[in-house]
């Protein structure tokens, strides 16, 4: 019973107390090598921690337009989590989203899941423009020079990354918050000397 109680209490401060944003952490990811493994585990823990994840499978439905929701999550969230993936470069939407991140300037924590950063590399498969694949590129190579966390589906010890990537979050949400105070400050610093 008293746990019901405290569901129902998380569930109304999500409703009531925190900002209408869409995600706190948005998780761009290769649906087909890791949906149903590494990008649905964080999404899950996050969610459990009382973040806001991101995650296309769980939070749209039959019938949303994909840049609809899609767009707004990425320009409102706090982090970026891209899981690279065997076949992250041949999705036109991972490197839209990937893309929208950094153009978004979004702190962006790389995930290289069976994957060698010198691996990925932006194709020209004739269904992008020529300014579309140097956006991508851009944003590639950005990702691929920020550190982030490797992992082996197979020989990987998942609860060890599952902390390290919670670890990662919590850091990086709260050098995000301090940011924010110090702006904050020297925003009603200046505003009181007018």
């Amino acid at each position: 019973m008293q746990l019901r109680g405290a569901s129902s209490a998380r569930n109304l401060y999500r409703k009531i107390l925190r900002p209408k944003t869409p995600c706190d952490i948005f998780i761009n990811h290769r649906g087909i090598d890791t949906k149903e493994n590494i990008a649905g585990l964080l999404h899950d823990h996050f969610f459990r921690m009382g973040l806001r994840p991101f995650l296309d499978s769980r939070n749209m439905k039959p019938g949303d337009r994909l840049f609809d929701k899609i767009n707004p999550a990425i320009r409102n969230c706090k982090i970026g989590f891209a899981v690279f993936s065997p076949n992250y470069c041949d999705s036109y939407f991972c490197l839209h989203e990937l893309a929208l991140l950094m153009e978004s300037k979004k702190r962006v924590i790389p995930i290289f899941c069976d994957v060698k950063p010198s691996q990925l590399r932006v194709m020209d498969y004739g269904t992008s423009s020529v300014e579309q694949l140097q956006r991508f590129s851009c944003a590639l190579e950005e990702a691929k020079y920020t550190v982030g966390l490797t992992f082996d589906t197979l020989t990987g010890d998942w609860s060890h990354f599952l902390n390290t990537a919670t670890d990662a979050v919590i850091e990086n949400l709260a050098e995000l918050e301090a940011e924010n105070s110090i702006k904050k400050s020297t925003y009603i610093v200046q505003r009181r000397r007018e």
